[in-house]
């Protein structure tokens, strides 16, 4: 097609046509049908997911969807392919074990015309820190010179998130090819390479925003381009080493996509995000053990804490998972941050500042907005910012504000930070009055969807199918589920003595009134005589929703429980039907509508077992708590890189069977990461009281698999302390080794 006949568009001084005016000759893929094992690359707003050669293959893709190079919410990659030859690379080693980094070694295949099988070498490095950078190291084993073809394949589909989640879309926008103006050849991709010094893959959104992949190679340029395929025609002598190498920023109407300053070259983001890591790591409480296999764990865990980190502000929240949830989410991020007070309490004030920012301030039924709700889940791609979806964010949740509140009470009580306690004061009491006109009527806080967009079930299981009653039917209408009931409970028990400290004893007496008058009649219509246990809900008629599932087990710790019906809980949470032997199940297997493959209809989630875990070790069950903790440490030992999945099946233990993969589970996934610190501080058991500067350790017990514990570091208000757990004859004593500030450490044996 001539340049005349081209509709060309400008762009920034730019030129571009729609692509499909321009087609280009593909560089075909290496096919592979299977399921493949992946990598995971995180650093702050940017994700990549690559099968274990680093390869974004564009046949896995019908496969595994969840590949690709992501940044607010986009695809800018969903095709990264390294070929020797036309022919996939053979795979040697791979690991994501830094994070943020990817290293890979591959050999070639056999080439009967010039090339004995595995004697090029190939080192593939990949990092992220504002762009990806990928460096390739290739060297010649052979005792005489070679020559063959390397070729990296690219190509970008810009897909919203949502969209590769399933979502339909009445239209899309439009992918665009750059093109020189007043050139015979100004849409051949080796001119454009040779004028611009860049490969450029861009898409205009219905917005009419231009996002764009640009590529600017480095070390050596592509001998010529196929489409998006840079091919190099390499002669190596024997044992000679070429680098080839790239630098490909995602763009969003011509500024960078990601909040973070991308530099030029590879070693200098390798370098800079080593140097970030390190200094997050000299701040935080260091937890050692003597047991090997838990320090692994522990380990994981901080660098996915570190990961998981995403910036708001002037500080960084925790996204609550990759690849599906990697943004700030209202119930994840705090559930997060407050199982991490014992690592790094900063998380939570950066948590509890950013989504007060976000506070509800109007009645929008479409996001489900209300003044004083605190948000569910916030986005920024294409299909938030034409509202398509109505993620702006989202408030479709139940338990998120009275959660935040619990998580407002919390930091005080670990930090004693008055300034941020003031300064939040307005957004609890914002958060209260949501809770209390919502619960006005029926004297509980129910949900109930009323935005077209939104989520039907609004508390932690919030997929469509997972409130069942005892025959395994689905309910509808309004829905009061127990856990939130709960978190309400708690949170009034909590702002009551908050409210005593700035002096409103009208706020702290009704808030105390009210907190018993809920527990009184919680205790009423949520339990099941026959069954004795709690309902998973009740319906807008006050009638049960009784199966037997988790989510009571999250009101252990709440104190909303009559105390002989919490003894009856933590003995039912121990059945063969909710415990697998791995961990507690979300629905028991007794139920019509249980599958150990269902996402909340009989899998198991570690939070979910954290949260009951530390209910347990709060009514006095240390040994049932410590079995429960323990089942979750061993699923975590047999996990890649001993990282915590979301969740995985809730198939039964056995001696035979590691813990069952969950097809797509989220890994890493921030409360599943917490947890792993959650299980630690109910073991040593630290109770803070910053404001009185006083910290109680009360009855700490270690598993018989751990003989000592050690923190380092941890901060308790101004005090910095450093602590020795050591277990000898079936009992736990405690040593404080080091102190920096007057805190009070009363040891409770």
């Amino acid at each position: 097609m001539s340049q005349e006949t081209l509709d060309i568009i400008e762009f920034d001084g730019r030129t571009f046509a729609e692509a499909e005016q321009l087609p280009i000759p593909e560089w075909h893929c290496s096919r592979t049908e299977r399921l493949q094992p992946t990598l995971t690359l995180k650093e702050d707003d940017l994700f990549l997911i690559t099968d274990t050669i680093g390869n974004i293959n564009c046949h896995n893709e019908q496969v595994d969807a969840s590949l690709g190079f992501f940044c607010k919410d986009t695809r800018f990659l969903n095709r990264l392919e390294l070929q020797i030859e036309g022919h996939a690379p053979i795979l040697l080693s791979s690991t994501a074990q830094q994070g943020f980094a990817l290293s890979v070694l591959c050999s070639n295949p056999y080439f009967p015309d010039h090339l004995k099988a595995e004697t090029i070498g190939i080192q593939r490095d990949i990092v992220l820190q504002g762009a990806l950078f990928e460096e390739l190291t290739i060297t010649n084993y052979n005792t005489d010179p070679v020559q063959f073809q390397i070729s990296l394949s690219f190509n970008a589909d810009f897909a919203d998130l949502f969209q590769i989640r399933g979502r339909k879309r009445s239209q899309v926008g439009h992918l665009m090819r750059q093109v020189l103006p007043q050139k015979a050849n100004g849409h051949n991709i080796q001119s454009l390479v040779e004028e611009t010094g860049e490969l450029i893959l861009a898409y205009q959104g219905l917005d009419e925003a231009l996002m764009e992949s640009r590529i600017q190679f480095s070390h050596q340029l592509p001998s010529s381009f196929q489409g998006y395929t840079a091919l190099w025609d390499l002669s190596l002598n024997a044992h000679e080493t070429q680098k080839i190498g790239y630098r490909l920023q995602p763009m969003l109407s011509n500024k960078p996509a990601s909040i973070v300053s991308a530099p030029m070259t590879l070693k200098q983001a390798h370098g800079s995000e080593v140097n970030e890591q390190q200094q997050w790591q000299k701040e935080i409480t260091h937890i050692c053990t003597d047991n090997r296999a838990l320090n692994q764990i522990i380990e994981r865990a901080e660098k996915d804490i570190y990961l998981l980190g995403q910036t708001s502000g002037e500080g960084k929240i925790l996204s609550a998972g990759i690849p599906w949830f990697a943004t700030l989410f209202g119930r994840d991020s705090i559930i997060s941050a407050w199982q991490t007070l014992i690592l790094d309490s900063s998380i939570a004030r950066q948590t509890l500042l950013t989504l007060a920012e976000y506070q509800g301030q109007v009645d929008d039924s479409w996001r489900e907005e209300a003044p004083g709700k605190i948000l569910h889940e916030l986005r920024s791609g294409e299909m938030a910012r034409c509202g398509e979806i109505p993620h702006t964010p989202y408030y479709g949740t139940v338990d998120a504000t009275p959660l935040w509140l619990i998580l407002y009470s919390e930091y005080y009580t670990w930090t004693h930070d008055e300034y941020l306690f003031n300064q939040l004061w307005d957004n609890a009491l914002a958060a209260m009055a949501w809770i209390d006109r919502t619960r006005e009527k029926t004297g509980y806080l129910y949900y109930h969807c009323e935005s077209p967009g939104g989520l039907q079930n609004q508390g932690w299981k919030d997929s469509g199918d997972c409130i069942v009653d005892r025959k395994g039917k689905l309910a509808t209408g309004a829905i009061a589920l127990c856990e939130v009931q709960g978190y309400i409970y708690a949170a009034k028990m909590r702002l009551s003595q908050l409210a005593r400290l700035k002096k409103r004893l009208d706020l702290a007496d009704r808030w105390h009134e009210e907190a018993q008058t809920l527990k009184a009649q919680f205790n009423k219509d949520f339990w099941l005589p026959e069954q004795g246990y709690y309902a998973l809900a009740i319906n807008e008629q006050k009638q049960p929703i009784d199966s037997i599932t988790s989510n009571p087990g999250h009101c252990l710790g709440l104190d909303i429980l009559d105390p002989d019906k919490a003894h009856s809980v933590a003995e039912r949470l121990q059945a063969p039907d909710l415990f697998s032997g791995w961990g507690i199940r979300t629905l028991s297997s007794l139920s019509p509508a249980y599958n150990p493959m269902g996402y909340h209809l009989g899998t198991v989630w570690p939070h979910d077992n954290g949260i009951i875990a530390a209910g347990l070790r709060a009514l006095g069950f240390v040994e049932q708590a410590l079995e429960l903790s323990q089942a979750i440490i061993e699923m975590c030992s047999e996990q890649p890189y001993h990282r915590p999945p979301e969740l995985f099946c809730g198939y039964e233990r056995t001696p035979n069977r590691s813990p069952v993969r969950y097809p797509v589970a989220c890994s890493p996934q921030a409360w599943a990461t917490g947890t792993v610190f959650q299980l630690l501080q109910l073991m040593i058991n630290l109770q803070p009281d910053a404001a009185n500067n006083c910290l109680r350790i009360i009855h700490p017990t270690l598993p018989s698999s751990i003989q000592s514990l050690s923190l380092d570091n941890l901060k308790i208000g101004e005090t910095v302390l450093d602590l020795e757990f050591e277990q000898s004859d079936g009992a736990t004593a405690c040593r404080v080794v080091r102190k920096r500030g007057n805190l009070r450490v009363v040891i409770e044996a």
